[in-house]
Protein backbone atom coordinates (compact mmCIF):
# COMPACT_ATOMS: atom_id res chain seq x y z
CA UNK A 1 0.00 0.00 0.00
CA UNK A 2 1.17 3.38 -0.81
CA UNK A 3 1.97 6.19 1.27
CA UNK A 4 -0.22 9.19 1.49
CA UNK A 5 -0.06 12.20 -0.39
CA UNK A 6 1.09 14.60 2.11
CA UNK A 7 0.00 17.74 -0.60
CA UNK A 8 -0.16 18.01 -4.30
CA UNK A 9 0.07 22.31 -4.66
CA UNK A 10 -2.25 23.93 -6.68
CA UNK A 11 -1.41 26.01 -10.14
CA UNK A 12 2.27 25.11 -9.41
CA UNK A 13 3.37 25.43 -13.11
CA UNK A 14 1.29 29.31 -12.58
CA UNK A 15 2.90 30.27 -9.23
CA UNK A 16 6.77 29.06 -10.49
CA UNK A 17 5.77 31.66 -13.80
CA UNK A 18 4.61 34.45 -11.80
CA UNK A 19 7.95 33.90 -8.81
CA UNK A 20 9.84 34.93 -12.11
CA UNK A 21 12.47 33.05 -10.11
CA UNK A 22 16.59 34.31 -10.45
CA UNK A 23 19.40 31.44 -10.32
CA UNK A 24 21.17 33.51 -8.01
CA UNK A 25 17.91 34.94 -6.04
CA UNK A 26 16.96 33.88 -2.22
CA UNK A 27 13.24 33.15 -2.04
CA UNK A 28 10.61 32.12 1.08
CA UNK A 29 8.26 29.73 0.87
CA UNK A 30 6.01 30.84 3.68
CA UNK A 31 3.60 27.72 3.95
CA UNK A 32 6.03 24.58 3.02
CA UNK A 33 3.85 21.74 3.90
CA UNK A 34 5.13 18.77 1.67
CA UNK A 35 7.67 21.06 0.04
CA UNK A 36 5.98 20.86 -3.72
CA UNK A 37 6.54 24.52 -3.92
CA UNK A 38 9.62 24.38 -2.48
CA UNK A 39 11.15 21.46 -4.79
CA UNK A 40 9.86 23.39 -7.88
CA UNK A 41 11.98 26.26 -6.69
CA UNK A 42 14.77 24.83 -5.99
CA UNK A 43 15.44 23.01 -9.50
CA UNK A 44 14.89 26.93 -11.08
CA UNK A 45 17.91 28.40 -8.26
CA UNK A 46 21.52 27.77 -9.08
CA UNK A 47 24.37 26.97 -6.86
CA UNK A 48 24.50 30.55 -5.22
CA UNK A 49 20.65 30.79 -4.94
CA UNK A 50 19.13 30.34 -1.56
CA UNK A 51 15.30 29.27 0.07
CA UNK A 52 14.15 29.15 3.02
CA UNK A 53 11.08 27.25 4.08
CA UNK A 54 8.58 28.70 6.79
CA UNK A 55 5.96 25.82 8.44
CA UNK A 56 4.81 26.23 12.08
CA UNK A 57 3.85 22.21 12.04
CA UNK A 58 6.27 19.85 13.08
CA UNK A 59 5.42 16.96 10.69
CA UNK A 60 6.32 19.18 7.88
CA UNK A 61 10.13 18.90 8.79
CA UNK A 62 10.45 15.30 7.68
CA UNK A 63 9.90 16.49 3.90
CA UNK A 64 12.43 18.88 4.15
CA UNK A 65 14.63 19.10 1.18
CA UNK A 66 18.74 17.61 1.98
CA UNK A 67 19.89 20.42 -0.07
CA UNK A 68 22.70 23.01 1.20
CA UNK A 69 20.40 25.79 -0.61
CA UNK A 70 17.98 25.00 1.50
CA UNK A 71 16.70 26.33 5.08
CA UNK A 72 13.78 24.70 7.32
CA UNK A 73 12.40 27.23 9.25
CA UNK A 74 9.75 25.92 12.06
CA UNK A 75 7.50 28.74 12.45
CA UNK A 76 4.75 30.63 11.66
CA UNK A 77 5.33 32.97 8.52
CA UNK A 78 4.04 36.32 10.32
CA UNK A 79 7.45 36.11 12.11
CA UNK A 80 9.47 36.02 9.01
CA UNK A 81 11.16 39.37 9.56
CA UNK A 82 12.44 38.30 12.71
CA UNK A 83 13.89 35.30 11.09
CA UNK A 84 15.10 36.56 7.97
CA UNK A 85 17.49 39.18 10.49
CA UNK A 86 18.78 35.88 12.13
CA UNK A 87 19.42 34.58 9.18
CA UNK A 88 21.70 37.84 8.53
CA UNK A 89 19.40 38.78 5.17
CA UNK A 90 18.17 42.01 4.44
CA UNK A 91 15.73 41.23 1.48
CA UNK A 92 14.37 38.52 -0.68
CA UNK A 93 13.69 38.36 -4.70
CA UNK A 94 10.11 36.47 -3.82
CA UNK A 95 7.84 35.34 -1.16
CA UNK A 96 4.77 32.30 -2.01
CA UNK A 97 2.22 31.83 0.35
CA UNK A 98 -0.05 28.60 -0.46
CA UNK A 99 -2.58 28.90 2.24
CA UNK A 100 -4.69 26.13 1.46
CA UNK A 101 -4.71 23.40 4.03
CA UNK A 102 -2.57 20.07 3.13
CA UNK A 103 -3.95 17.02 2.50
CA UNK A 104 -2.08 15.71 5.26
CA UNK A 105 -3.83 17.67 7.62
CA UNK A 106 -7.24 16.02 6.35
CA UNK A 107 -6.38 12.69 6.51
CA UNK A 108 -4.31 12.89 9.61
CA UNK A 109 -8.13 12.36 11.51
CA UNK A 110 -6.16 12.58 15.57
CA UNK A 111 -5.51 16.20 14.44
CA UNK A 112 -9.22 17.27 14.22
CA UNK A 113 -9.58 19.19 11.09
CA UNK A 114 -12.19 17.00 9.34
CA UNK A 115 -15.52 16.01 9.96
CA UNK A 116 -15.56 13.04 7.64
CA UNK A 117 -13.93 10.69 11.02
CA UNK A 118 -14.19 11.32 14.63
CA UNK A 119 -11.21 12.52 16.42
CA UNK A 120 -10.40 15.12 19.29
CA UNK A 121 -11.47 18.48 17.70
CA UNK A 122 -7.72 20.27 17.90
CA UNK A 123 -7.29 22.34 14.30
CA UNK A 124 -4.08 23.60 15.72
CA UNK A 125 -0.86 24.13 12.90
CA UNK A 126 1.03 24.51 15.56
CA UNK A 127 0.57 21.63 17.87
CA UNK A 128 2.41 23.36 20.86
CA UNK A 129 0.01 26.81 20.21
CA UNK A 130 -2.33 27.05 23.06
CA UNK A 131 -6.23 26.72 22.19
CA UNK A 132 -7.33 23.80 20.45
CA UNK A 133 -10.82 24.41 18.27
CA UNK A 134 -12.89 23.20 21.70
CA UNK A 135 -11.44 24.99 23.79
CA UNK A 136 -12.05 28.09 21.41
CA UNK A 137 -15.64 27.06 21.38
CA UNK A 138 -16.33 26.47 24.82
CA UNK A 139 -14.97 30.64 25.53
CA UNK A 140 -17.12 31.83 22.87
CA UNK A 141 -20.51 33.31 23.31
CA UNK A 142 -23.14 33.31 20.72
CA UNK A 143 -22.68 36.75 19.37
CA UNK A 144 -18.96 35.50 18.67
CA UNK A 145 -19.82 32.22 16.71
CA UNK A 146 -22.07 34.26 14.54
CA UNK A 147 -19.30 36.58 13.75
CA UNK A 148 -16.89 34.09 12.62
CA UNK A 149 -19.65 31.78 10.72
CA UNK A 150 -20.98 35.44 9.24
CA UNK A 151 -16.97 36.31 8.07
CA UNK A 152 -15.67 33.03 7.50
CA UNK A 153 -18.02 30.35 6.94
CA UNK A 154 -20.22 32.12 4.57
CA UNK A 155 -23.32 30.43 5.75
CA UNK A 156 -27.25 31.33 4.74
CA UNK A 157 -28.05 31.62 8.17
CA UNK A 158 -24.68 31.86 10.36
CA UNK A 159 -27.40 32.91 13.80
CA UNK A 160 -29.40 29.68 13.14
CA UNK A 161 -25.63 27.60 13.44
CA UNK A 162 -24.24 29.56 16.21
CA UNK A 163 -27.46 28.78 18.15
CA UNK A 164 -27.47 24.94 17.46
CA UNK A 165 -24.00 24.64 18.49
CA UNK A 166 -25.05 27.02 22.04
CA UNK A 167 -28.02 24.87 22.53
CA UNK A 168 -25.86 21.62 22.57
CA UNK A 169 -22.88 23.06 24.45
CA UNK A 170 -25.28 24.04 27.31
CA UNK A 171 -25.52 20.12 27.25
CA UNK A 172 -22.40 18.92 27.78
CA UNK A 173 -18.92 20.19 26.20
CA UNK A 174 -18.09 19.65 22.72
CA UNK A 175 -14.95 18.06 22.12
CA UNK A 176 -14.94 15.65 19.14
CA UNK A 177 -15.28 16.05 15.53
CA UNK A 178 -18.12 14.11 15.35
CA UNK A 179 -19.64 16.00 18.38
CA UNK A 180 -19.30 19.26 16.99
CA UNK A 181 -20.95 18.11 13.20
CA UNK A 182 -23.66 16.76 15.41
CA UNK A 183 -24.30 20.41 17.69
CA UNK A 184 -24.03 22.30 14.47
CA UNK A 185 -26.27 19.76 12.29
CA UNK A 186 -29.85 21.21 12.89
CA UNK A 187 -28.39 25.00 12.32
CA UNK A 188 -27.64 23.84 8.61
CA UNK A 189 -29.72 24.23 5.59
CA UNK A 190 -30.39 19.90 5.16
CA UNK A 191 -30.40 20.52 0.90
CA UNK A 192 -26.29 21.80 1.35
CA UNK A 193 -25.61 20.20 4.67
CA UNK A 194 -21.85 18.77 3.93
CA UNK A 195 -21.03 22.06 2.23
CA UNK A 196 -22.02 23.97 5.22
CA UNK A 197 -20.31 21.96 7.40
CA UNK A 198 -17.04 22.06 5.89
CA UNK A 199 -17.36 25.99 6.08
CA UNK A 200 -18.50 25.48 9.57
CA UNK A 201 -15.05 23.78 10.10
CA UNK A 202 -13.20 25.85 8.30
CA UNK A 203 -14.13 28.72 10.12
CA UNK A 204 -13.26 27.50 13.23
CA UNK A 205 -9.90 26.69 12.03
CA UNK A 206 -8.98 30.01 10.42
CA UNK A 207 -9.66 31.48 14.02
CA UNK A 208 -7.85 28.81 15.96
CA UNK A 209 -4.54 29.24 13.60
CA UNK A 210 -5.23 33.24 13.71
CA UNK A 211 -4.74 32.98 10.18
CA UNK A 212 -6.51 36.44 8.93
CA UNK A 213 -3.71 37.82 11.27
CA UNK A 214 -0.69 36.36 9.57
CA UNK A 215 -1.77 36.99 6.12
CA UNK A 216 -2.56 40.50 7.29
CA UNK A 217 1.41 40.53 8.73
CA UNK A 218 2.86 38.88 6.28
CA UNK A 219 1.38 41.62 3.20
CA UNK A 220 2.25 44.26 5.14
CA UNK A 221 5.90 43.72 6.12
CA UNK A 222 6.48 42.21 2.69
CA UNK A 223 7.39 45.94 1.57
CA UNK A 224 10.25 45.59 3.84
CA UNK A 225 11.14 42.13 2.88
CA UNK A 226 11.43 42.08 -0.97
CA UNK A 227 13.62 43.79 -3.20
CA UNK A 228 12.53 46.28 -5.11
CA UNK A 229 11.23 44.44 -8.02
CA UNK A 230 10.26 41.42 -5.82
CA UNK A 231 7.52 39.44 -6.30
CA UNK A 232 4.97 38.23 -3.63
CA UNK A 233 2.60 35.42 -5.15
CA UNK A 234 -0.47 34.45 -3.27
CA UNK A 235 -2.37 31.19 -3.29
CA UNK A 236 -6.38 31.84 -1.50
CA UNK A 237 -9.07 29.49 -0.81
CA UNK A 238 -11.86 31.99 0.74
CA UNK A 239 -13.03 34.54 -0.31
CA UNK A 240 -12.13 37.07 2.85
CA UNK A 241 -7.99 35.64 2.30
CA UNK A 242 -8.39 36.86 -1.52
CA UNK A 243 -10.26 40.15 -0.96
CA UNK A 244 -7.57 41.28 1.06
CA UNK A 245 -4.57 39.87 -1.16
CA UNK A 246 -6.34 42.13 -3.68
CA UNK A 247 -6.72 45.07 -1.58
CA UNK A 248 -3.13 45.08 -0.86
CA UNK A 249 -1.77 43.95 -4.38
CA UNK A 250 -4.17 47.18 -5.16
CA UNK A 251 -4.06 49.62 -2.72
CA UNK A 252 -0.90 48.65 -0.40
CA UNK A 253 -3.62 48.44 2.11
CA UNK A 254 -5.94 46.18 3.71
CA UNK A 255 -9.06 48.00 3.04
CA UNK A 256 -8.82 48.84 -0.71
CA UNK A 257 -8.41 52.29 -0.44
CA UNK A 258 -6.39 54.51 -3.07
CA UNK A 259 -3.79 56.94 -1.11
CA UNK A 260 -1.88 59.63 -2.71
CA UNK A 261 0.38 62.34 -1.68
CA UNK A 262 0.83 65.69 -1.49
CA UNK A 263 1.05 66.04 -5.11
CA UNK A 264 -1.95 63.99 -5.65
CA UNK A 265 0.50 60.80 -6.91
CA UNK A 266 -1.38 57.63 -5.89
CA UNK A 267 0.56 56.14 -3.10
CA UNK A 268 0.77 52.16 -3.88
CA UNK A 269 4.20 49.50 -3.52
CA UNK A 270 2.67 47.08 -6.00
CA UNK A 271 2.11 46.58 -9.42
CA UNK A 272 -0.36 43.32 -9.81
CA UNK A 273 1.03 40.98 -12.39
CA UNK A 274 -2.29 39.87 -13.64
CA UNK A 275 -5.09 41.39 -13.96
CA UNK A 276 -7.55 38.75 -12.21
CA UNK A 277 -6.83 35.65 -10.21
CA UNK A 278 -5.60 32.89 -11.86
CA UNK A 279 -7.78 29.65 -11.13
CA UNK A 280 -7.39 26.23 -11.97
CA UNK A 281 -8.95 24.76 -15.19
CA UNK A 282 -10.85 21.34 -16.00
CA UNK A 283 -8.07 19.36 -15.94
CA UNK A 284 -6.10 20.17 -13.13
CA UNK A 285 -9.71 20.57 -10.79
CA UNK A 286 -10.26 17.05 -12.51
CA UNK A 287 -7.05 15.52 -11.18
CA UNK A 288 -6.76 17.90 -8.21
CA UNK A 289 -10.62 18.80 -6.85
CA UNK A 290 -9.21 20.92 -3.95
CA UNK A 291 -7.65 23.02 -6.41
CA UNK A 292 -11.43 24.10 -7.42
CA UNK A 293 -11.36 27.14 -5.24
CA UNK A 294 -8.18 28.08 -5.46
CA UNK A 295 -6.90 32.03 -6.41
CA UNK A 296 -3.55 32.99 -7.42
CA UNK A 297 -2.73 36.51 -7.21
CA UNK A 298 0.89 37.85 -7.77
CA UNK A 299 2.39 41.41 -7.84
CA UNK A 300 5.45 43.09 -8.45
CA UNK A 301 7.31 45.67 -5.10
CA UNK A 302 7.50 48.40 -7.51
CA UNK A 303 9.04 50.51 -3.82
CA UNK A 304 10.86 48.84 -1.17
CA UNK A 305 10.70 50.37 2.39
Amino acid sequence: MSEPTYHIPALLPQTIECLDIKPDGIYVDATFGGGGHSRAILERLGPNGRLLGFDQDEDAIANAPADPRFTFVRSNFRFMRNFLRYYGIDRVDGILADLGVSFHHFDEAQRGFSFRADAPLDMRMNQKASKTAAQLLEDFDVQDIISLFRTYADLKDPAKAAKAIIAARDKAPIQTTFELAEAVRPGLNPKGEKKEMAQVFQALRIAVNSEMDALTTLLSTAPYLLHEGGRAVILTYHSVEDRLVKNFFRSGNAEGKIEKDFFGKVICEWKPITRSPITADAEEIERNPRSRSAKLRAAELLNDR
